[in-house]
């Protein structure tokens, strides 16, 4: 017989985690996470080591967007710890689920001043649904259940687990082991709320569909497309439900959220009832288009309503929203098309295609995007950095599908295209996989090139250059008519690319971009591409859309 292994809480928990379907653990390794290390050593879980912590917590929070299971990052104790905060931060805010790992100083030096020590429970506990210190090695496998079950939620977020070195070293005994994963039940509206939306739909004279990044979280796509269908209801999406609805389906009225009002934001001063399907607050604040609380609102989505004075449902459909949606379209009639929508949405086709064929340069961000939208397939995946490039995005590249175009929009933070489109490629290894980010944003986490390399993730990025931090200064100008402290130079980017082994590509014209990406996609190594852009159309389209706001 072979010698007996003797199990330690560090095996225990990576046992958990193998038993909760963790494929990939982002991180960097520490002196205080050693025997976690050792056990993932012999783990059927891929360790994927990081150049930054900031990284290792991006690519967890995109893994759990694009999957819906827990992305799992790991620190060790101090700064590992602290620099996973933004990303967790980014996670939980988003609604994406996340499962943090720090090592930690043992428990016999945490009672006094201590090398490293930091009380990480404490820290995490404002940017994480639950945060617990294992104390015990038996108590492991409770708090790892614990930490996916309130991660996995149907509002998704982050939580935290601390393992003190000396714990992670303790023998466990031969009976413990790791928790079943267990899936939550279905929970079905109430038969008397879908019965009184269907009857306010139905009587409403001037409907609009507010959609959240919940119904993509319920994969609800199909039955909102249905619903918006056969009752006749244009339908706008927030930056986190882009492909809610396909862009080119007739009702689809598209993106709200840019700092400006516009298109959107006229329907919904319009509408007599605004129909929120998995709508969340955080995404885009109902005082921005219930400025004065008057607008009738139905809420529908798996979680009840927030409590907001500017957001106070008439009825609240709570319940699985697929199912919600299909019952509610069996219920509901409505025969006129809503004209005055359609009226719009020609406008907003006719003005997103007159960009085309723009051959200035620098490149106007609205001809860059229509460029990539030509060479994204409806399954390939754009990941938006936060800046200037951000609004672009949101306001000019449209989905077919959910999931498709990644926006950080609850936290909104910089830094999270390049270790996101790692993670959307290793999830999704025969899609395009594109990352758009400004150079502020680039520069923020672009070490991660050299994980990308490593791991073989062909994936491109695309630069918006003009060598400022281009969303604050616009903000600026807008507020005090010029810009002060925003200003930066740019190393070279196609040497950046070139030094980290990676294919560097510099845009002289507006006609050698489409091609560029097409000849980047093709290759087996990462790609980046150095466009300069003209963001003069920064003001030009807050003066369009103030314009716009006064003659629709």
């Amino acid at each position: 017989m072979g010698e007996k292994k003797n199990r330690c809480t560090a095996d225990l928990l990576v046992e958990c985690l193998e038993e909760e379907g963790v494929k990939y653990i982002f991180g960097i390794p520490g002196e205080e996470n050693l025997a976690v290390m050792k056990a993932l050593e012999n783990s059927k879980i891929q360790f994927i080591t990081v150049r930054h912590e900031q990284g290792a917590a991006f690519m967890a929070d995109v893994y759990g967007r694009l999957t819906g299971k827990a992305g799992v990052c790991l620190a060790t104790l101090g700064p590992g710890a602290t620099n996973l905060v933004t990303g967790v931060a980014d996670a939980d805010s988003d609604g994406a689920p996340l499962v943090a790992i720090t090592g930690q100083v043992g428990t016999e030096r945490m009672h006094i001043t201590s090398h490293q020590f930091l009380d990480l429970v404490k820290m995490f506990e404002p940017i994480t649904r639950r945060t617990k210190m294992v104390v015990r090695p038996d108590t492991v496998n409770e708090i790892v259940r614990l930490a996916f079950k309130y991660a996995e939620r149907e509002k998704p977020g982050a939580c935290h687990i601390d393992l003190p070195v000396n714990i992670g070293m303790m023998p466990i005994p031969d009976d413990e082991k790791p928790l079943q994963k267990q899936y939550p039940i279905k929970e079905y509206a109430a038969v008397h709320t879908i019965d009184e939306a269907a009857e306010m739909i139905s009587y409403a004279k001037t409907p609009v569909i507010l959609a959240g990044s919940g119904v993509i979280r319920a994969h609800a796509a199909k039955e909102l497309t249905a619903f918006a269908e056969k009752l006749k209801i244009p339908v706008i999406n927030t930056m986190m439900a882009k492909g809610a609805i396909p862009f080119d389906n007739k009702y689809a009225m598209w993106t709200i959220g840019i700092p400006h009002s516009d298109y959107q934001n006229k329907l919904l001063e319009k509408a007599s009832l605004v129909i929120a399907v998995g709508y969340d607050i955080i995404e885009y604040a109902p005082s921005k288009w219930n400025k004065n609380g008057n607008v009738d609102i139905i809420h529908i989505d798996a979680s009840a309503a927030d409590i907001n004075k500017l957001y106070q449902a008439e009825i609240e459909v709570v319940g699985n929203i697929r199912d919600s949606l299909k019952r509610i379209t069996e219920r509901a009639a409505r025969l006129q098309e809503p004209k005055e929508a359609l009226e719009l949405r020609a406008k907003m086709v006719a003005e997103h295609e007159s960009y085309a064929d723009d051959n200035s340069f620098p490149m106007k961000p609205q001809r860059i995007l229509n460029d990539v939208r030509k060479v994204m397939g409806p399954d390939d995946i754009v990941l938006s950095d936060v800046g200037a490039n951000k609004v672009w995005i949101a306001r000019h590249y449209n989905c077919y599908k959910p999931n498709t175009c990644i926006i950080s929009n609850g936290f909104a933070t910089m830094g999270i295209a390049v270790p996101g489109a790692i993670a959307a490629k290793l999830i999704n290894p025969n899609k395009k996989v594109l990352a758009i980010s400004g150079d502020g944003g680039f520069m923020m986490n672009c070490q991660e090139f050299e994980t990308a390399i490593r791991l073989g993730t062909n994936f491109v990025t695309l630069i918006f250059n003009d060598s400022n931090y281009g969303l604050i200064k616009w903000k600026q100008e807008n507020q005090y008519n010029h810009s002060y402290g925003v200003d930066f130079t740019n190393p070279d980017f196609v040497k950046f690319a070139e030094s980290m082994h990676a294919a560097g590509f510099r845009i002289e014209s507006a006609e050698e971009l489409l091609p560029t990406l097409e000849k980047a996609f093709k290759l087996d190594v990462p790609a980046i591409i150095d466009c300069r852009v003209d963001y003069d159309e920064n003001l030009k389209l807050t003066a369009h859309l103030k314009e716009l706001m006064e003659t629709l």
